[in-house]
């Protein structure tokens, strides 16, 4: 008959751990992707932020710098 009847149907100790490593890497990965989807980009600067920066560096004038916070806002 063979040693397939011996194995008890199944997997084995291998496939198991294979199963649960598989299926907790699928947890794993959908929560980071829902994770990435929820909260805001961390790396981009707001426009107002970008605007302070150019005038702290001089890159404009004050009057110039008032206008455009207007249309930022």
């Amino acid at each position: 008959m063979g040693w397939h009847m011996y194995d008890g149907g199944g997997m084995g100790w291998g496939g198991g751990l294979f199963m649960l490593l598989f299926f907790g890497l699928v947890v794993i990965g959908t929560i980071a992707v829902v994770r990435w989807l929820v909260t805001p980009c961390r790396g981009r600067e707001s426009a107002l932020e970008i605007l302070k920066q150019r005038y702290a560096r001089g890159e404009i004038t004050r009057e110039q710098f008032e206008e455009m916070k207007k249309d930022i806002l």
